[in-house]
Protein backbone atom coordinates (compact mmCIF):
# COMPACT_ATOMS: atom_id res chain seq x y z
CA UNK A 1 0.00 0.00 0.00
CA UNK A 2 1.01 3.42 -1.09
CA UNK A 3 1.84 5.75 1.73
CA UNK A 4 -0.71 6.36 4.82
CA UNK A 5 -1.41 9.92 5.68
CA UNK A 6 -3.11 10.77 9.34
CA UNK A 7 -5.41 13.39 7.44
CA UNK A 8 -6.07 13.75 4.13
CA UNK A 9 -7.57 17.82 3.23
CA UNK A 10 -9.78 17.79 0.20
CA UNK A 11 -9.88 21.31 -1.32
CA UNK A 12 -6.96 24.00 -1.02
CA UNK A 13 -9.12 27.20 -0.19
CA UNK A 14 -8.44 29.09 2.89
CA UNK A 15 -10.46 26.96 5.34
CA UNK A 16 -8.64 23.84 3.86
CA UNK A 17 -5.33 25.76 4.06
CA UNK A 18 -5.66 26.50 7.48
CA UNK A 19 -6.98 22.88 8.52
CA UNK A 20 -3.60 21.97 7.13
CA UNK A 21 -1.23 24.49 8.98
CA UNK A 22 -3.39 23.78 12.05
CA UNK A 23 -3.11 19.93 11.67
CA UNK A 24 0.92 20.31 11.31
CA UNK A 25 0.75 22.43 14.74
CA UNK A 26 -0.82 19.50 15.76
CA UNK A 27 1.81 17.24 14.58
CA UNK A 28 -0.35 15.04 11.93
CA UNK A 29 1.06 13.19 8.75
CA UNK A 30 -0.68 15.46 6.62
CA UNK A 31 -1.48 15.04 2.79
CA UNK A 32 -3.48 18.40 0.67
CA UNK A 33 -5.85 17.59 -2.25
CA UNK A 34 -6.97 20.35 -4.86
CA UNK A 35 -8.43 20.01 -8.68
CA UNK A 36 -6.92 23.73 -9.35
CA UNK A 37 -3.73 24.24 -10.60
CA UNK A 38 -3.25 26.31 -7.94
CA UNK A 39 -3.94 26.81 -4.25
CA UNK A 40 -5.63 29.54 -2.75
CA UNK A 41 -9.34 28.62 -3.71
CA UNK A 42 -11.98 31.07 -5.06
CA UNK A 43 -10.01 34.38 -3.20
CA UNK A 44 -6.42 33.74 -5.17
CA UNK A 45 -8.22 32.78 -8.53
CA UNK A 46 -11.76 34.79 -8.73
CA UNK A 47 -10.85 38.07 -6.74
CA UNK A 48 -7.34 38.26 -5.83
CA UNK A 49 -7.32 42.19 -5.87
CA UNK A 50 -11.05 42.51 -3.66
CA UNK A 51 -10.96 43.34 -0.08
CA UNK A 52 -11.79 40.18 2.78
CA UNK A 53 -14.08 41.90 5.39
CA UNK A 54 -14.50 38.76 7.37
CA UNK A 55 -10.50 38.26 8.52
CA UNK A 56 -10.24 39.11 12.56
CA UNK A 57 -8.05 42.07 12.48
CA UNK A 58 -7.39 42.48 9.01
CA UNK A 59 -9.39 45.49 7.84
CA UNK A 60 -7.57 45.69 4.51
CA UNK A 61 -6.83 42.62 3.34
CA UNK A 62 -7.05 41.21 -0.63
CA UNK A 63 -7.23 37.79 -1.34
CA UNK A 64 -3.80 37.56 -3.26
CA UNK A 65 -2.70 38.46 0.39
CA UNK A 66 -5.02 36.04 2.61
CA UNK A 67 -3.62 33.13 -0.12
CA UNK A 68 -0.04 34.71 0.40
CA UNK A 69 -0.48 34.37 4.40
CA UNK A 70 -2.01 31.53 4.75
CA UNK A 71 0.99 29.93 1.73
CA UNK A 72 3.91 31.40 4.52
CA UNK A 73 1.81 29.46 7.15
CA UNK A 74 2.12 26.15 5.82
CA UNK A 75 5.54 26.56 4.24
CA UNK A 76 7.21 25.87 7.59
CA UNK A 77 5.99 22.53 7.41
CA UNK A 78 6.64 19.35 5.16
CA UNK A 79 3.24 18.92 3.56
CA UNK A 80 2.51 16.97 0.69
CA UNK A 81 0.48 18.58 -1.68
CA UNK A 82 -1.14 17.05 -4.97
CA UNK A 83 -2.66 20.07 -7.72
CA UNK A 84 -5.23 19.68 -10.75
CA UNK A 85 -6.40 16.14 -8.77
CA UNK A 86 -10.03 15.81 -8.92
CA UNK A 87 -11.57 13.48 -6.27
CA UNK A 88 -13.62 10.83 -7.39
CA UNK A 89 -14.83 8.08 -4.83
CA UNK A 90 -14.01 7.68 -1.47
CA UNK A 91 -13.94 4.01 -0.17
CA UNK A 92 -14.12 3.33 3.59
CA UNK A 93 -11.58 0.13 5.08
CA UNK A 94 -11.42 -1.06 8.57
CA UNK A 95 -8.52 1.34 10.04
CA UNK A 96 -8.09 4.04 6.89
CA UNK A 97 -9.98 5.47 3.52
CA UNK A 98 -8.99 4.92 0.01
CA UNK A 99 -9.37 8.53 -2.16
CA UNK A 100 -9.49 7.28 -5.94
CA UNK A 101 -8.63 10.67 -7.65
CA UNK A 102 -8.43 11.62 -11.62
CA UNK A 103 -4.30 10.84 -11.56
CA UNK A 104 -4.59 7.56 -8.82
CA UNK A 105 -4.82 6.57 -5.23
CA UNK A 106 -4.62 8.18 -2.10
CA UNK A 107 -4.52 6.39 1.47
CA UNK A 108 -5.42 8.07 4.72
CA UNK A 109 -6.61 7.80 8.38
CA UNK A 110 -9.35 10.44 8.17
CA UNK A 111 -10.30 13.09 5.64
CA UNK A 112 -11.40 16.91 6.19
CA UNK A 113 -13.24 17.87 3.20
CA UNK A 114 -12.95 21.47 2.70
CA UNK A 115 -14.46 21.92 -0.41
CA UNK A 116 -16.12 25.16 -0.50
CA UNK A 117 -18.78 25.77 -3.10
CA UNK A 118 -17.02 23.08 -5.42
CA UNK A 119 -15.22 23.09 -8.37
CA UNK A 120 -15.90 25.98 -10.33
CA UNK A 121 -15.14 27.49 -13.58
CA UNK A 122 -16.46 30.96 -15.62
CA UNK A 123 -19.64 31.84 -17.35
CA UNK A 124 -17.76 31.76 -20.83
CA UNK A 125 -18.15 35.05 -23.66
CA UNK A 126 -19.98 33.02 -26.35
CA UNK A 127 -18.60 34.67 -29.24
CA UNK A 128 -17.56 33.19 -31.89
CA UNK A 129 -12.99 33.16 -31.53
CA UNK A 130 -13.70 34.05 -28.02
CA UNK A 131 -11.68 31.24 -26.76
CA UNK A 132 -8.88 32.11 -28.65
CA UNK A 133 -7.54 35.67 -27.62
CA UNK A 134 -5.21 35.88 -25.20
CA UNK A 135 -6.71 39.27 -23.94
CA UNK A 136 -10.10 37.91 -22.77
CA UNK A 137 -9.49 36.95 -19.05
CA UNK A 138 -12.31 35.41 -16.57
CA UNK A 139 -9.87 36.90 -13.53
CA UNK A 140 -7.38 39.25 -12.87
CA UNK A 141 -4.19 39.53 -10.91
CA UNK A 142 -2.17 41.79 -10.64
CA UNK A 143 -4.03 44.75 -11.53
CA UNK A 144 -1.08 46.74 -11.98
CA UNK A 145 -0.10 45.30 -15.71
CA UNK A 146 -3.00 47.05 -16.96
CA UNK A 147 -2.04 50.62 -16.21
CA UNK A 148 -3.00 52.79 -18.86
CA UNK A 149 -4.43 50.10 -21.42
CA UNK A 150 -8.05 50.48 -22.38
CA UNK A 151 -10.19 48.39 -20.59
CA UNK A 152 -13.52 46.84 -21.66
CA UNK A 153 -15.70 44.95 -18.86
CA UNK A 154 -18.57 42.72 -19.19
CA UNK A 155 -21.33 42.56 -16.38
CA UNK A 156 -23.27 43.90 -14.40
CA UNK A 157 -22.98 42.32 -10.93
CA UNK A 158 -20.70 43.40 -7.64
CA UNK A 159 -17.60 41.61 -9.25
CA UNK A 160 -18.16 43.54 -12.30
CA UNK A 161 -19.04 47.00 -11.00
CA UNK A 162 -15.74 46.17 -8.29
CA UNK A 163 -13.66 45.75 -11.18
CA UNK A 164 -14.55 48.51 -12.75
CA UNK A 165 -14.09 50.62 -10.14
CA UNK A 166 -10.06 48.96 -9.48
CA UNK A 167 -9.35 49.81 -13.18
CA UNK A 168 -10.81 53.07 -13.29
CA UNK A 169 -8.06 54.20 -11.05
CA UNK A 170 -5.26 53.14 -13.40
CA UNK A 171 -6.05 52.86 -16.55
CA UNK A 172 -9.34 54.25 -19.19
CA UNK A 173 -12.29 51.80 -18.08
CA UNK A 174 -15.96 50.90 -20.03
CA UNK A 175 -18.47 48.46 -18.34
CA UNK A 176 -21.16 47.18 -20.57
CA UNK A 177 -24.36 45.29 -19.11
CA UNK A 178 -27.46 44.18 -20.90
CA UNK A 179 -29.72 46.23 -18.96
CA UNK A 180 -29.89 49.86 -17.47
CA UNK A 181 -29.68 48.66 -14.12
CA UNK A 182 -27.05 47.10 -12.04
CA UNK A 183 -27.23 43.78 -9.58
CA UNK A 184 -24.33 45.18 -6.98
CA UNK A 185 -24.17 46.74 -4.29
CA UNK A 186 -26.07 50.57 -3.68
CA UNK A 187 -23.23 51.83 -2.42
CA UNK A 188 -20.98 50.42 -5.12
CA UNK A 189 -23.46 51.27 -8.20
CA UNK A 190 -23.46 54.80 -6.61
CA UNK A 191 -19.86 55.18 -6.22
CA UNK A 192 -19.93 53.90 -10.39
CA UNK A 193 -21.97 56.40 -11.37
CA UNK A 194 -19.82 59.30 -9.57
CA UNK A 195 -16.23 57.93 -11.38
CA UNK A 196 -15.15 58.15 -14.70
CA UNK A 197 -15.91 54.58 -15.74
CA UNK A 198 -18.24 54.83 -19.36
CA UNK A 199 -21.17 52.80 -19.27
CA UNK A 200 -22.86 51.21 -21.64
CA UNK A 201 -26.10 50.14 -21.21
CA UNK A 202 -28.35 48.19 -22.14
CA UNK A 203 -26.10 46.74 -24.52
CA UNK A 204 -25.21 43.30 -25.23
CA UNK A 205 -21.20 42.29 -27.07
CA UNK A 206 -22.26 41.10 -30.98
CA UNK A 207 -19.03 40.31 -32.26
CA UNK A 208 -14.80 40.37 -31.76
CA UNK A 209 -12.45 41.37 -34.02
CA UNK A 210 -8.55 40.92 -33.87
CA UNK A 211 -5.53 39.28 -35.14
CA UNK A 212 -3.93 35.70 -34.25
CA UNK A 213 -4.49 35.53 -30.54
CA UNK A 214 -5.13 38.91 -30.09
CA UNK A 215 -8.46 40.91 -29.96
CA UNK A 216 -8.44 44.53 -30.66
CA UNK A 217 -12.05 45.72 -30.75
CA UNK A 218 -16.12 44.37 -29.61
CA UNK A 219 -18.86 45.22 -31.58
CA UNK A 220 -21.58 45.91 -28.77
CA UNK A 221 -25.79 46.07 -30.17
CA UNK A 222 -28.39 48.08 -28.34
CA UNK A 223 -30.71 45.89 -26.54
CA UNK A 224 -34.18 45.59 -28.54
CA UNK A 225 -32.71 48.51 -31.06
CA UNK A 226 -29.93 46.78 -32.55
CA UNK A 227 -27.96 49.65 -32.53
CA UNK A 228 -24.28 48.84 -32.50
CA UNK A 229 -21.11 50.56 -31.95
CA UNK A 230 -17.42 49.19 -32.14
CA UNK A 231 -15.03 49.66 -28.73
CA UNK A 232 -11.38 49.27 -29.20
CA UNK A 233 -9.26 48.07 -26.25
CA UNK A 234 -6.26 45.98 -24.97
CA UNK A 235 -7.96 43.65 -22.31
CA UNK A 236 -11.50 42.49 -21.87
CA UNK A 237 -12.54 41.33 -18.53
CA UNK A 238 -15.61 38.70 -18.80
CA UNK A 239 -17.67 38.93 -15.12
CA UNK A 240 -21.03 36.85 -15.91
CA UNK A 241 -20.29 34.80 -13.36
CA UNK A 242 -18.98 31.35 -12.40
CA UNK A 243 -20.60 27.56 -12.30
CA UNK A 244 -19.92 25.63 -9.22
CA UNK A 245 -20.01 22.30 -9.45
CA UNK A 246 -20.14 19.51 -6.43
CA UNK A 247 -19.36 16.96 -8.72
CA UNK A 248 -18.91 12.91 -7.19
CA UNK A 249 -20.34 14.58 -4.11
CA UNK A 250 -23.09 12.37 -3.78
CA UNK A 251 -21.39 9.38 -4.61
CA UNK A 252 -19.09 9.55 -1.83
CA UNK A 253 -22.14 7.98 0.40
CA UNK A 254 -22.24 11.18 3.03
CA UNK A 255 -25.66 12.75 4.28
CA UNK A 256 -26.25 15.99 2.56
CA UNK A 257 -28.52 18.69 2.77
CA UNK A 258 -29.22 20.43 -0.15
CA UNK A 259 -25.65 19.64 -1.58
CA UNK A 260 -23.86 20.46 1.81
CA UNK A 261 -22.16 17.93 3.88
CA UNK A 262 -24.53 17.58 7.40
CA UNK A 263 -21.89 17.86 10.28
CA UNK A 264 -22.07 17.27 14.22
CA UNK A 265 -20.59 19.31 16.45
CA UNK A 266 -17.66 17.66 15.84
CA UNK A 267 -17.95 19.11 12.33
CA UNK A 268 -18.15 15.41 11.70
CA UNK A 269 -20.20 13.90 8.73
CA UNK A 270 -22.38 10.34 8.77
CA UNK A 271 -19.28 8.63 8.00
CA UNK A 272 -16.90 7.89 10.98
CA UNK A 273 -13.91 9.57 10.39
CA UNK A 274 -14.60 11.78 7.45
CA UNK A 275 -15.19 16.02 8.54
CA UNK A 276 -16.04 18.54 6.59
CA UNK A 277 -15.57 22.16 7.32
CA UNK A 278 -16.21 25.70 5.26
CA UNK A 279 -18.92 26.43 2.68
CA UNK A 280 -19.17 22.50 1.94
CA UNK A 281 -20.69 21.31 5.47
CA UNK A 282 -23.98 22.76 6.64
CA UNK A 283 -25.16 22.49 10.35
CA UNK A 284 -28.31 24.53 12.29
CA UNK A 285 -26.90 28.29 12.86
CA UNK A 286 -24.21 27.88 10.20
CA UNK A 287 -23.03 31.17 8.60
CA UNK A 288 -21.14 31.15 5.70
CA UNK A 289 -18.35 33.28 5.90
CA UNK A 290 -14.41 32.81 5.73
CA UNK A 291 -14.31 33.24 9.62
CA UNK A 292 -16.58 30.88 10.41
CA UNK A 293 -14.73 28.06 8.22
CA UNK A 294 -11.54 28.99 9.76
CA UNK A 295 -12.62 28.37 13.28
CA UNK A 296 -14.03 24.85 12.43
CA UNK A 297 -10.49 24.08 11.00
CA UNK A 298 -9.40 23.06 14.29
CA UNK A 299 -12.71 21.46 15.23
CA UNK A 300 -12.29 19.02 12.65
CA UNK A 301 -8.32 18.31 13.14
CA UNK A 302 -8.61 17.98 16.46
CA UNK A 303 -11.21 15.17 16.95
CA UNK A 304 -9.59 13.66 13.75
CA UNK A 305 -6.53 13.66 15.61
CA UNK A 306 -8.50 12.26 18.79
CA UNK A 307 -9.96 9.34 16.60
CA UNK A 308 -6.44 8.40 15.21
CA UNK A 309 -5.11 8.73 18.67
CA UNK A 310 -7.35 8.44 21.91
CA UNK A 311 -5.00 9.11 24.22
CA UNK A 312 -4.63 12.40 22.72
CA UNK A 313 -6.58 14.93 23.68
CA UNK A 314 -9.17 16.58 22.13
CA UNK A 315 -8.62 19.56 23.12
CA UNK A 316 -5.40 20.74 23.57
CA UNK A 317 -3.91 23.74 25.30
CA UNK A 318 -4.14 27.20 23.52
CA UNK A 319 -2.02 27.21 20.44
CA UNK A 320 0.28 29.15 22.13
CA UNK A 321 1.74 25.99 24.10
CA UNK A 322 1.28 23.47 21.06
Amino acid sequence: MSELYDITIIGGGPVGLFATFYAHLRQAKVKLIDSLPQLGGQPAILYPEKTILDIPAFPQLTGQELTERLLEQISQFDTSICLNETVLQLEKKEDHFIISTNKGQHFSKTLIIAMGGGAFKPRPLELEGAEGFSNIHYHVANIQQYAGQEILILGGGDSAVDWALAFEKIAPTHLIHRRDNFRALEHSVEALKQSSVQLHTPYLPSRLEGQGDHASHLEISRAKSGESQSLAFDHLFVNYGFKSSVGNLKKWGLELERHKIKVNSKQESSVSGIYAIGDCCTYEGKIDLIATGLGEAPTAVNHAINQIYPDKKVQPKHSTSL
